[in-house]
């Protein structure tokens, strides 16, 4: 992995109404089809654009390690909506763990399908206490959408 590629995550907050059909395709290649999903997406040329083009929809930053082990512990699913456990990851990939695997997302050494039918999405629930800014707004003007950087983390772990 390059010095330019990075991880983040990727947190769709506005819903499915009024879309403009060449959005929704972005959205949907990004696998960002519903509001509240969640997705780990290693940046690269491409993906930056899909996510510059989509910026009003969704909110992005770098997660923190603990965070991407709360998100794989609680909220990785498998195939029947299994949770994911440190039994089937030492199982079904190249990692002793989540802790480890977690490590390696953050490095950017893994991918999340590194690990045998692990569902790329995180389906999340709402912001406890809301989230303190109108949805169609960007960041900086008080709203909630665009890149948020470190901030990432608060939002998400009120959403997990």
């Amino acid at each position: 992995m390059s010095d330019d590629e990075k991880t983040i995550l990727a947190i769709r907050v506005r819903g499915q109404v009024r879309v403009r059909p060449q959005i929704e395709t972005t959205l949907d290649n990004l696998l960002l089809i519903r509001l509240h999903h969640a997705r780990l997406i290693t940046m690269n040329q491409s993906m930056s654009g899909m996510i510059t083009k989509v910026k009003d929809y969704i909110t992005w930053g770098e997660p923190s390690l603990e965070l991407i082990e709360q998100l794989l512990t609680k909220r990785g699913r498998l195939p029947g909506n299994r949770r994911l456990t440190d039994e089937y990851v030492k199982a079904n990939s190249d990692y002793k763990s989540i802790k480890a695997f977690a490590k390696a997302l953050v490095k950017g050494e893994a991918k999340i399908s590194d690990v045998k039918d692990l569902k790329p999405i995180f389906r999340l629930t709402p912001p406890s206490k809301g989230y303190r800014g109108k949805t169609k707004l960007p960041i900086g003007m008080g709203g909630v959408t665009g890149y948020r950087g470190e901030g990432i983390n608060d939002l998400a772990q009120r959403m997990i």
